[in-house]
C-alpha cells in the first residue's frame, strides 16, 4: 500500500480539533465532539452505531491514532472516523494499535494480547464487506500529517524534526512507537527516550501514545493521551487557539498497572 504523503494537508490551516487516543471509547468521543460544537447524528444501537458529524463553523478533526483496542466500541469509532474522513471532516494518523489490528485483518502472524483481543471479538459480529472497508481505511493512514504550512505536525507517538514530511519505514516506525532504549521497565513496558526534551523545531508537534493523567507539554510538543480508556479523560486540543477541551471517561474500561 502506498500511504498518503504527510504533506497532503500542508495548505490546510484549520481550524482543527486534535483528539487524543480514543481506544474504542465511543460514548466519550460523542460527548467530546458535542462539547467541541459538532453536530453528531447517530443511528443504531451501540456496537452497530453509525454517526455523521458536522460543525457549523467548518472546524475539522484530526485523530492522533489508536482508534481501536481496549475500549468497548472500536467498530463504532471506526465507523465514525471513516464516515467523517469520507465527508472531508477529519483525518487520522496511524497508531500502533491500528496497525496491529490491520496486520491481523491481513492474516499476518501477530501476537493477540488482551488489548487486541477486545477489537477482534467485536469484529467477529461485523460483515466481511465492512471489515474490508476497515482494512482499506487503516492501510491508507499516513505516518503523520504536516498541517498549517508546516507549523503543525501530528503523529501518534510524536516525531523528531528531521523526519517531518518524510514517509518511509523509519519515520513510520518512529511515528507509531516513538524512540525507546530497547529495554523494559519492571512492569514490562518499553523505556522511552524523552526526545521532546531536546526538541527545538519551529513546528508544534501534537501526539498521543503514552497515557498520562494530565496533558504533557514541553518545547512546543503536546501529548494528548490522558487515558480515557483507563478511566481518565478524552482530550482535544483546538488549533490555532491552543485551548484544551476534555470529557471524563464514563468508567475505567481496561486495567492499567501504572495507574493502580
Amino acid at each position: 500500500m502506498i500511504h498518503d504523503e504527510p504533506l497532503v494537508w500542508q495548505k490546510e490551516d484549520g481550524p482543527f480539533d486534535i483528539i487524543g487516543d480514543v481506544h474504542g471509547c465511543m460514548r466519550e468521543l460523542e460527548k467530546l465532539l458535542e462539547k467541541l460544537g459538532y453536530e453528531v447524528r447517530t443511528r443504531g444501537p451501540r456496537g452497530k452505531r453509525s454517526a455523521e458529524i458536522s460543525h457549523p463553523e467548518g472546524r475539522r478533526i484530526i485523530f492522533v491514532g489508536d482508534l481501536v483496542d481496549r475500549g468497548p466500541h472500536s467498530m463504532d469509532v471506526l465507523r465514525l472516523a471513516m464516515k467523517a474522513e469520507k465527508d472531508g471532516i477529519s483525518r487520522c494518523v496511524v497508531g500502533n494499535h491500528d496497525d496491529k489490528f490491520l496486520r491481523w485483518l491481513k492474516g499476518r502472524d501477530v501476537q493477540v494480547g488482551a488489548s487486541l483481543k477486545t477489537t477482534i471479538v467485536e469484529s467477529k459480529s461485523e460483515k466481511p464487506k465492512f471489515l474490508e472497508k476497515v482494512r482499506k481505511y487503516l492501510d491508507g493512514l499516513p505516518s503523520h500529517l504536516v498541517l498549517a504550512g508546516g507549523r503543525l505536525i501530528v503523529a501518534h507517538a510524536g516525531l523528531p524534526e528531521r523526519y517531518h514530511g518524510i514517509e518511509n519505514r523509519t519515520s513510520r516506525a518512529l511515528a507509531m512507537y516513538g524512540e525507546t532504549t530497547g529495554q523494559t521497565d519492571d512492569l514490562g513496558f518499553p523505556i522511552r527516550l524523552d526526545w521532546a526534551r531536546n526538541y527545538r523545531g519551529a513546528a508544534t508537534v501534537v501526539h498521543g501514545h503514552v497515557a498520562d493523567r494530565k496533558v504533557r507539554t514541553k518545547n512546543n510538543v503536546w501529548s494528548l493521551d490522558t487515558g480515557c480508556v483507563y478511566g481518565g479523560k478524552l482530550t482535544a486540543l483546538r488549533w490555532p487557539e491552543m485551548e484544551l477541551v476534555q470529557v471524563k471517561a464514563k468508567r475505567d474500561w481496561f486495567p492499567n498497572p501504572r495507574w493502580n
